[in-house]
């Protein structure tokens, strides 16, 4: 592509002397410059892109696009000043992508928590109508059933990628036929403008809790990042039990965009509980779907968790929406697996005799929705052990918080490690037990791998359930020294196999 076809379209002036001249690549770090390629200069909490003006001309950059010039010299390099740079690079892929969104429905599903769950849904409920779909979230980028991109422990499986590998990725869907791309949009990728080359035909709202606050500061601008997706979508699909969700219904109608309520008790799309849905003893999710137009009993024997009634309700509300059958939604739901690391089941023995649940809550929210489902759940008189940590380098203040809730909800918790990153496990680990009941039964194992091993071997008994909060999907470890690979299931089947092992030994010298 020529630079004056590429800058024009995206409304910036073409220096006279580059017309007619190739672009070689647009590149947002100064040590990927090349000759003739156009260097957008992005400022982040750590890098600043204005610093290395000199090292991308160096290079051979002949544009650079930026917000400041910091008294450098961009030596023979047209300069060329935007009021968002973040903004000009995703216009920038898109166009040098070849628009690939046009070609597709883009859906885009946004909220703190349910964005994995739904997207998941969508991509099962639209292929078994016979549509050709992809996703991108938090598991990855998949056009059909092929996996895009690198694997898991090369972290390039972010939420909502970078630009550049976004419009790559959806140009690659488009080539492969995609008619529809579900998407998990997250609150940083709103606030950087990585999607704001999209015009989404539809956008989900699961629910607005505390998390991200280290970056975004408070709960409002949390919530203004959220619906800049609404203010880019043809029509809405809204979960209107959250007062969130509700705020959002009252902007859209004001500004005359088409959207749909889901509710628990009054909406468009209203799941009706019963006894059968809140059933004890029951790892299964069932409701009646109510509509104007059809009413169908929705059996999810996959999916834990009664926070899956609005993950799936919202699900259905899309699907029906663009046409798909009610039986389509039922039948489809009634064989779907569960989502990796979303209330997952782990079966990893045949003698196992306690439940055991992974799942990504790493906020207080989710947390308390996942705890809160797990203890209607038990039959009777099981005890719940909970393992849990939080992330290093992230929002502090919900530290405290989920230690008070664990203290709450479970009758043992294990605190512990989870990416811990640049900061000290024993001083995250320390934040979390400000919170917790000292009164209650807990201990800390710093090492996860060992209180993985620890709560299986020691705490639990027959017919416990312990969960394991806050790795979810993840395959890996992120600590002070890197990247480590890190399954939890291969844990869990590790230590199963010895205490089975140890009771056989014990049996013998009986």
């Amino acid at each position: 592509m020529k630079f004056d076809e590429l800058l024009t379209k995206v409304g910036i002036e073409c220096p006279k002397e580059l017309y007619g001249r190739e672009v070689s690549a647009i590149v947002t770090d100064s040590a990927k410059a090349k000759k003739d390629c156009i260097f957008v200069c992005l400022e982040g909490s750590r890098y600043d892109g204005h610093d290395h003006i000199d090292e991308a001309v160096a290079a051979g950059a002949v544009v650079i696009v930026a917000e400041k010039v910091r008294g450098v010299s961009v030596g023979g390099a047209a300069l060329t000043l935007v009021n968002n740079t973040r903004l000009c690079a995703s216009l920038l892929y898109n166009e040098w992508f070849g628009s690939p969104c046009e070609a597709m429905k883009i859906i885009g599903v946004t909220g703190t928590n349910g964005k994995t769950s739904v997207t998941w849904m969508l991509k099962a409920l639209f292929e078994a109508e016979g549509y050709s779909c992809a996703l991108i979230g938090t598991l990855g980028m998949f056009s059909g059933k092929r996996r895009l991109g690198d694997g898991e422990l090369s972290l390039s499986n972010m939420t909502t990628p970078d630009p550049q590998t976004l419009y790559s990725a959806l140009a690659e869907m488009k080539r492969d036929g995609v008619e529809y791309v579900f998407m998990e949009v997250s609150s940083h990728a709103l606030s950087q403008s990585r999607t704001d080359a999209i015009i989404f035909d539809c956008a989900v709202f699961t629910n607005l809790s505390s998390d991200h606050l280290d970056y975004h500061g408070d709960m409002e601008a949390y919530y203004k990042a959220k619906e800049k997706l609404f203010l880019r979508s043809r029509r809405a699909v809204l979960n209107t039990d959250d007062t969130a969700g509700r705020r959002l219904a009252l902007i859209l109608r004001e500004r005359r965009v088409e959207f749909k309520t889901c509710s628990t008790e009054e909406g468009d799309f209203c799941a009706l509980l019963d006894e059968d849905s809140r059933c004890h003893g029951s790892f299964e999710t069932e409701y009646t779907l109510k509509t104007a137009k059809a009413c169908i009993r929705v059996s999810l024997p996959n999916f834990a968790g009664e926070f899956q009634i609005m993950n799936s309700l919202e699900a259905a509300a899309v699907a029906l929406t663009y046409g798909i059958s009610p039986e389509t939604v039922r039948d489809t739901f009634a064989k779907m697996q569960g989502v990796k690391g979303r209330m997952e089941q782990v079966r990893a023995h045949g003698k196992q005799n306690i439940h055991i649940f992974i799942d990504y809550a790493h906020t207080p929210d989710a947390l308390e929705k996942l705890l809160r489902s797990i203890r209607r759940m038990r039959a009777g008189d099981e005890r719940i052990v909970l393992l849990f940590g939080c992330g290093g380098d992230r929002d502090k203040s919900k530290r405290r918080v989920m230690g008070q809730i664990a203290s709450r909800l479970a009758d043992i918790t294990v605190v512990t490690s989870d990416n811990s990153r640049s900061e000290e496990p024993a001083d995250i680990i320390g934040d979390i037990l400000k919170g917790i009941d000292k009164e209650k039964r807990f201990t800390v194992i710093e090492d996860r791998r060992s209180a993985i091993r620890r709560a299986i071997l020691e705490y639990t008994r027959a017919g416990d359930i312990l969960v394991l909060a806050g790795k979810g999907h993840e395959t890996y470890e992120i600590d002070r020294d890197g990247v480590h690979a890190f399954d939890e299931r291969q844990i869990i089947r590790e230590a199963l196999c010895e205490l089975f092992e140890k009771d056989l030994e014990d049996k013998g010298k009986g």
